[in-house]
Formats: structure tokens, C-alpha cells, sequence
């Protein structure tokens, strides 16, 4: 009987021993950090609401405020930038001591005169934040454009300064990669925006009005805002206070995940912030990145078409003996383009991209945008009320080079234009938005002789309405040598606009 006793016990024991090993002693085995440069498929059949495909869905526990600061705020970074800005400068100019330029990007501020352009070397400062412990910080375009900018300093909340490289800058979503040689730094992890719902609490924090690490409270107040229709941006709205410096810091939600990056304000004036904020997706961050890390810039596809800038109306779903109102209605179709390939015509209306539906203009302009040139797409479109299918083979869509294009270099009149869009005239503060913006005239050229100078428009080259650089450069190959163009442009003034004929003959 003892025998068994002892053998009972002993095992008893042994068993104690053991567990004590496994639950207390043996070391856990961490989680991997979180790769925000990983091509992650979507899962198959998932709906795309923006330019990009939102990942699977969170099950993170919902965080205190307190703890949420905690663990994102070390990740926050102030960021300083040297650059060259050729333009006079516009409204508050270097009286304005810190903060980015986001307060001229949305509402007009008055400006000079136009004149020449001179080299100045400005500092601007905003906000960004790491997205991996090596280093990569996400920020927005305008703080750090790539044509400009001679130097870029981050400082961590520790208080370290680093140089930092600027890897890539895309206009289109306003966002910018950075690189700073470190290791083992506090990175914050970009969540699912897709899933984000109209007034749940989100925080933001930033440098706004030279303040560093200042944490605001908020909700969402709106998805999916369009505030320009040329740029790829689906914007989230929260009343979270962001002011002048706050651009290129983070949204975060209550499970301490990055669900947007602050870009933009509304706002009445010096007033600054008035509760209408702008972050952009972090969706759309999420590819971003990845291409800005692979190739230094983001590569989209691109159709060749025009697009209506609304929903279709009750009157065109009449006149276009359409079944509903959703889908894309073609202006015009851009001439060598994959859209006239394929035979796409105006007055088009596309309903779907290879196979998904398409709501409206918007929607059309993210799916072609989100396919890779060289790919074929298949699209089906009503034309006069009967459905048909075509297939075009999408190219790759040009970056805007707000610097200035030379129209028609061998019959150069000495002038760089570029197309003046919504976004450009916000950014600028003028109330035109449609023409060619002059942003360079050499001295000396036909054009200076015809007093034109930068930051005058160019609505009209003989009578012909002029939208694109392309549209300037077929009227000057088709002047012959000692002709004159004739231009109708606009100057824009503080209080009002006046338009006025100018001459250039070419050489």
C-alpha cells in the first residue's frame, strides 16, 4: 500500500513540477511586429469602397485615451523642412513662424501681384509618424515636395534629431515616405479604415501652432469626403481640433490603430480650426507605401477619358435610357488613348470594372487608378440604352509636375504652364479652375516681350479653350514661324479677376 502511495505522490509531484515549467518558466514566443510594406491579398470576393483594398477585419479590445497615448505617442515625430519655393510668397509668409502650408491649400488667402520668381529657402514644419522600427515615417506630400524640399530633420519625442531621406512623394493621395537611419523605433500600425463608422471617438496628435505632442479628441464625422475631383483621396472628416502643423500626423481609433493622416482643414480665416478636419485613409496609406518604398513614386493606370465630375441625374437616367443612376458618364475620350481603342465614345456610361459595379465618376477614377498599365480590364458600358462590353488594355497615368511643363519645346515661347485644376486653385488661392497657370517666364523670351509673367492663366489660345498642356502645344505646332498666337489670359487679383489679350509671335 505504501508503495502505491509513494508512487502516487511522486507523480503528483512530478506533474506540479512540470506545469510550473510550461506556465511559468518557459518563455512566450512574441508576435511578430506588424510588415506595413506587405502585399497582403484582399480576400477573394471583398468589395473595394476606395482606391484600394481594405484589409481583414480587426478584433483588437478598445483602449482608454490615456493608453492610447501612450503607446502611439512615442511614434510621433516633428518634422522640418528646408525648401526652395519659387513663388512669392502668399498670405502670411514668414510671418507665420511654424506650420505646414495646409491653410492655403483649401481656402483662397489673398496674394500679390504676380511677378517674377525668386529663390527663396523657406522652413515649414509639421508632423509625421513611424511606421516600422526601422525607421520609414509616413508624412504628407506638401510638407516635404520632392522638387523643392533641400532638407528634411526629424525630432523624436525623446528628443533626438535625425537627417531624414525622402524615399517618395505622391501628389495624387498627398502623402510622402520618409527614412531615417535608426533601429528599434516606436512605430504606430496602420489600421482598417474601411471599417471606420460616422461618430465613433478618435484622437490626433501633432505639432499644431509650434505645440509639440498636442493630443486632441474627436469624432468621425464623415467618410468618403470629396473635396477635389482630380486627386485620389476618399477623405475621412472629424471634428478632432487640427490646426496649422498638425498635417501628417495621425487619426487613431479607440484600439490604437491608425485609421487616418491629418492633411487638411476648413476653416474661416486666421480663426484657424472650426471643427472640420481632413485625414486620409488608411487604406489608401497602406499602398501608398508600399509603392513609394519599391519605386520612390506611385505608378496609376489610366483610361484616357473625361469623366462627369457627379451622380447622374434623374434627367440623364431619362436621356440615357439607363436602368439606375449609378455608373460613370464619359465626357470626352482623349484621342490614342486605351478608352478610344477600345471605342469608347462620348456619352458612355460604365457600370462595371471587370465585373464590379461602378457608383459614379469617382469610383471609375480609383478602379482605373488601382490597375497596373499593361493589364487589360473589361468594361461594361450602356451607350443609347443597350449594354455592351469592351476591353481596354489600361497605360500608365503621368504625374502632375506642378514645376511646369515646356509646351512645344522647338517652338518655345519661353514660358512653363501647368493645367490649372480645383486642387491647384485652392492650394494658390484663386477662383479660376480651369485654364493653363504660367509658373515660369524666362527673361528675355517672346513671352516676357508680351508681358506675360508667372501666375497669370491662359484661358484661351487662339479661341481655343485650353484645359491641357497638350491643347497649348498643338495651337504653337501649328503657328508657323513669325506668326502671332493670340491668348486670352486672366489676372487675378485680391478683389476680382480681369482678362486681357496678349500677342507672342514665334520666332
Amino acid at each position: 500500500m505504501r508503495k502505491y502511495v509513494w508512487i502516487a505522490l511522486s507523480s503528483f509531484t512530478l506533474g506540479l513540477l512540470l506545469a510550473g515549467y510550461i506556465f511559468l518558466y518557459r518563455p512566450e514566443k512574441a508576435d511578430a511586429p506588424p510588415d506595413v510594406f506587405a502585399k497582403a491579398a484582399a480576400p477573394a470576393g471583398a468589395p473595394s469602397s476606395n482606391l484600394f483594398a481594405s484589409p481583414l477585419p480587426q478584433d483588437k479590445t478598445p483602449m482608454d485615451f490615456v493608453s492610447i497615448v501612450e503607446k502611439i505617442g512615442p511614434a510621433v515625430v516633428r518634422i522640418e523642412a528646408e525648401r526652395r519655393e519659387t513663388a512669392p510668397s502668399q498670405a502670411f509668409g514668414e510671418d507665420w513662424p511654424f506650420g505646414d502650408d495646409f491653410f492655403n491649400r483649401i481656402f483662397p488667402q489673398p496674394r500679390p501681384q504676380p511677378r517674377q520668381p525668386e529663390s527663396n529657402t523657406v522652413q515649414v514644419g509639421g508632423t509625421g509618424f513611424f511606421i516600422s522600427a526601422d525607421g520609414y515615417i509616413l508624412t504628407n506630400n506638401h510638407m516635404v515636395e520632392k522638387d523643392k524640399t533641400t532638407r528634411v530633420t526629424v525630432t523624436t519625442t525623446a528628443g533626438d534629431d535625425y537627417d531624414a531621406k525622402i524615399i517618395g512623394t505622391d501628389p495624387g493621395t498627398d502623402l510622402a515616405l520618409l527614412k531615417i537611419n535608426a533601429k528599434g523605433m516606436p512605430f504606430a500600425e496602420l489600421g482598417d479604415s474601411g471599417l471606420v463608422k460616422v461618430g465613433e471617438w478618435v484622437l490626433a496628435i501633432g505639432n499644431p501652432l509650434g505645440m509639440d505632442n498636442t493630443v486632441t479628441a474627436g469624432i468621425v464625422s464623415y467618410k468618403g469626403r470629396q473635396i477635389d475631383v482630380q486627386s485620389y483621396q476618399d477623405f475621412i472628416q472629424t471634428d478632432a481640433a487640427i490646426n496649422r502643423g498638425n498635417s501628417g500626423g495621425p487619426l487613431i481609433n479607440m484600439k490604437g490603430e491608425v485609421i487616418g493622416i491629418t492633411s487638411s482643414i476648413l476653416t474661416s480665416g486666421m480663426a484657424g480650426n472650426i471643427g472640420i478636419g481632413f485625414a486620409i485613409p488608411s487604406n489608401i496609406a497602406k499602398k501608398v507605401v508600399v509603392q513609394l518604398k519599391d519605386k520612390g513614386r506611385v505608378v496609376r493606370g489610366r483610361l484616357g477619358v473625361g469623366i462627369y465630375p457627379r451622380d447622374l441625374t434623374e434627367g440623364m437616367v431619362k436621356q440615357f435610357k439607363l436602368p439606375s443612376k449609378a455608373g460613370a458618364l464619359i465626357n470626352s475620350v482623349e484621342p490614342d488613348s486605351p478608352a478610344e481603342k477600345a471605342k469608347i465614345k462620348p456619352y458612355d456610361v460604365i457600370i462595371k470594372v471587370n465585373g464590379q459595379p461602378v457608383k459614379n465618376g469617382d469610383e471609375l477614377r480609383f478602379k482605373i487608378a488601382d490597375i497596373q498599365p499593361g493589364t487589360k480590364v473589361e468594361l461594361t458600358l450602356i451607350r443609347d440604352g443597350q449594354p455592351m462590353t469592351v476591353t481596354a488594355v489600361v497605360d500608365e497615368l503621368e504625374p502632375e509636375r506642378e514645376k511646369g511643363q515646356i509646351a512645344a519645346p522647338e517652338k518655345d515661347i519661353g514660358v512653363s504652364v501647368i493645367p490649372l485644376t480645383p486642387s491647384l486653385a485652392r492650394r494658390y488661392g484663386y477662383r479660376t479652375t480651369e485654364g493653363l497657370l504660367i509658373t515660369e517666364v524666362r527673361q528675355g523670351s517672346e513671352a516676357d516681350r508680351a508681358n506675360l509673367q508667372q501666375g497669370l492663366i491662359i484661358l484661351e489660345a487662339n479661341r481655343k479653350k485650353m484645359t491641357a498642356v497638350k491643347d497649348f502645344e498643338d495651337i504653337l505646332k501649328k503657328t508657323a514661324s513669325g506668326e502671332e498666337v493670340i491668348l486670352l489670359v486672366r489676372q487675378e487679383t485680391e478683389r476680382n479677376s480681369q482678362d486681357f489679350i496678349a500677342t507672342v509671335k514665334l520666332r
